[in-house]
């Protein structure tokens, strides 16, 4: 289809002018209570305009915007973690089920060589769980985790796209 938003997916360095427009596209409550594991910063613009200007700060953490036409629509990384390396990204929802999220990990993948990499995902985020199941993560395990987002223990999937 030649409209399909997927194929119009490009990803860029992060900036620290992208972070208000990423801030705004997180604070939809549906998406949080899907993504699980939101902190506080969620809610608190300059604490999140402050835990984001130290992650771009961070030369460990590949950071990207994800574009569509060149309109801010999420954000993708890959970072490093209790000696893990881990992916993570966030669409905004007005794009979900439209293959921007599986187009937008295909690009980041492309683009960061480092195997394995892991990712986690709640349980019932089935649209996340198939994004990363069409990027080829498999299932390793799971653990019930605090999720505060949820204010509940929720079980959390741990997937890798192995090496």
């Amino acid at each position: 289809m030649a409209d399909d938003p997927a194929r119009k997916v490009s990803l860029r360095t992060l900036r620290e002018d992208d972070l208000p427009t990423l801030f705004e596209i997180q604070l939809d409550a549906r998406a949080q209570h899907l993504a699980a594991f939101t902190d506080a910063t969620a809610g608190d613009r300059d604490a999140y305009l402050a835990k984001f200007r130290r992650i771009l700060a961070d030369t460990a953490i590949v950071s990207r915007v994800v574009e569509v036409d060149g309109l801010v629509v999420g954000s993708a990384a890959v970072f490093p973690i209790e000696g893990d390396t881990e992916v993570t990204y966030w669409i905004q929802r007005d794009w979900w089920g439209r293959g921007v999220a599986s187009a937008a990990l295909a690009a980041l993948l492309a683009e960061v060589p480092a195997r394995p990499l892991q990712a986690r995902v709640a349980e019932d985020n089935l649209g996340s769980l198939r994004v990363l199941e069409r990027n080829g993560f498999v299932r390793v395990g799971s653990e019930d985790s605090f999720a505060p987002a949820r204010d509940a223990t929720i079980t959390e999937l741990i997937l890798e796209l192995p090496g």
